[in-house]
């Protein structure tokens, strides 16, 4: 991914979330990565293991407005 532009930080939290991210992000045509926090951190059963996601700069504005701008179709 960062041959086609720098990366941007889009959200830190478990790894169990972030892998859902990426795989939302990605069916919505955003390239998505993630990496762990601590990546000396074995505990691969734990699922609240802190990680980190990236999306490209380019996408970030449209990957916000998609996950967290308020659905006014809602109200």
């Amino acid at each position: 991914m960062g041959a086609e532009g720098n990366l941007k930080l889009f959200y830190t939290g478990p790894i169990i979330n972030a892998e859902t991210l990426v795989m939302m992000l990605e069916k919505h045509g955003i390239a998505a990565t993630y990496e762990l926090v601590n990546p000396e951190d074995s505990s691969e059963d734990d699922l609240n293991r802190p990680a980190k996601v990236f999306v490209l700069e380019r996408d970030y504005p449209i990957a916000h407005q998609l996950f967290y701008s308020e659905r006014q179709d809602e109200l």
